[in-house]
């Protein structure tokens, strides 16, 4: 893999595409800078080595119109107090400003570059477009996993004109490096643990992800679907109708690699999609008509504990309950709470998936596994076994 690791940017301009699409505030003020702590060692390898950095990224869907709302100058003063450094801004990443700006950086100064998405052609992946970007600097980085899967002009067509000077970033690289643990050089028994609510996202996952695990725990609403197809009553929980075949072959595939699958064997059920309704614990496969399923019960908080606690090597995607309701998030919590003690006692944990990430950053599970993505549909992307356009923009 061809790290900045391999190259001393002692006086050059590195131009770093990085993923600062953030959250913001009404009053467009940055509200979780996770994403821009994450590129930070980036940035101080390439300035360290007495380079300058010009950072470029996108911020939300403009659809190539110029919008006070997307504009990246109001996320400069976040950028500056996250390195402990003055960001230059250039108001167009295109042009005579941007051409004298980044033309006149000296090194250990950075620049950011206002939306790229500001201009149809990076979301088309123009060649022009990535051409005249690349005229900027001497080497091309690319720190942006968020971004890796879109084949746009900054994260795949770019790199053509860098033959020799294209890098991966050090997030980049850890990215990889934590997926290829997984699926590649996972210490075994290693578990899968999916969860979400539909068979239907996650069926190419399941597939891709099976050669590589010993125990696959499937919880949330799709496992609904599969106790369904194994003849349970489900009452009004969710289910994918259309999916009840897949996930009696799905069992048969995974009994056909020795790949143990585990289901939910109580839930916690409702008598509406309420935090306040009225709820009981009841076998999963004895679910009264007009009740729901929102969460695991307390039997499978056990089973999926003896399960975790006897891995080495754990991915988790999606949640198995209701967890954003306070009285339906126990059985994720529970699991959290297996996974982070699994990993103090030496496994490798990854978590990967919006809701499972947003589920350790809002109960402070974050820094109690090994390592938590930061790119949702790219880190899907990869457990799914495609090869995602960035990546191999840098290794071919």
């Amino acid at each position: 893999m061809k790290t900045i690791q391999d190259y001393n940017f002692r006086d050059k301009k590195a131009l770093v595409r990085v993923d600062f699409n953030v959250p913001q505030s009404a009053d467009l003020k940055v509200t979780d800078n996770t994403r821009i702590q994450a590129v930070k060692p980036t940035v101080e390898k390439i300035l360290n080595d007495g380079g300058s950095v010009i950072l470029m990224t996108h911020l939300g869907r403009p659809k190539g119109k110029v919008t006070e709302e997307f504009s990246l100058k109001n996320i400069v003063p976040e950028i500056e107090s996250v390195l402990g450094r003055e960001v230059k801004f250039c108001p167009d990443c295109m042009g005579e400003d941007a051409q004298n700006m980044t033309g006149n950086l000296k090194p250990g100064e950075i620049l950011l570059l206002e939306n790229l998405r500001f201009y149809n052609e990076e979301e088309a992946g123009d060649k022009d477009f990535a051409e005249k970007l690349s005229k900027y600097a001497d080497a091309y980085v690319n720190d942006a996993f968020g971004t890796a899967h879109r084949e746009h002009a900054s994260t795949a067509v770019i790199a053509q004109f860098f033959p020799s000077t294209k890098f991966f970033g050090l997030l980049m690289a850890q990215e990889l490096e934590a997926i290829d643990k997984v699926l590649k050089k996972g210490e075994k028994p290693v578990t899968a643990i999916l969860g979400g609510s539909k068979v239907s996202t996650k069926i190419t996952i399941i597939e891709n992800i099976l050669p590589a695990v010993n125990n696959m725990i499937i919880g949330g609403g799709m496992a609904f679907t599969f106790i369904k197809a194994l003849g349970g009553q489900i009452g009004n929980s969710l289910i994918e109708e259309d999916k009840q075949t897949l996930a009696l072959e799905i069992m048969e595939r995974a009994r056909a690699q020795n790949v143990k699958i585990y289901l939910p064997v109580d839930a916690v059920i409702a008598d509406e999609f309420n935090n306040d309704a009225e709820r009981k614990d009841a076998d999963i496969f004895d679910i009264p008509q007009g009740w729901m399923g929102l969460d695991a019960g307390p039997k499978s908080r056990e089973l999926f504990n003896d399960v975790i606690m006897n891995s080495r090597t754990i991915l988790w995607n999606g949640p198995i309950g209701v967890f954003e309701m306070p009285n339906f998030a126990a059985g994720t919590v529970a699991l959290g709470d297996s996974i982070a003690e699994a990993t103090r006692l030496g496994a490798f944990s990854l978590v990967g998936g919006g809701d499972s990430v947003a589920f350790v950053k809002q109960f402070g599970y974050d820094d109690k596994v090994s390592y938590v993505s930061t790119g949702g549909g790219a880190m899907l992307e990869s457990l799914e076994g495609k090869e995602l356009p960035g990546v191999s923009a840098i290794n071919n």
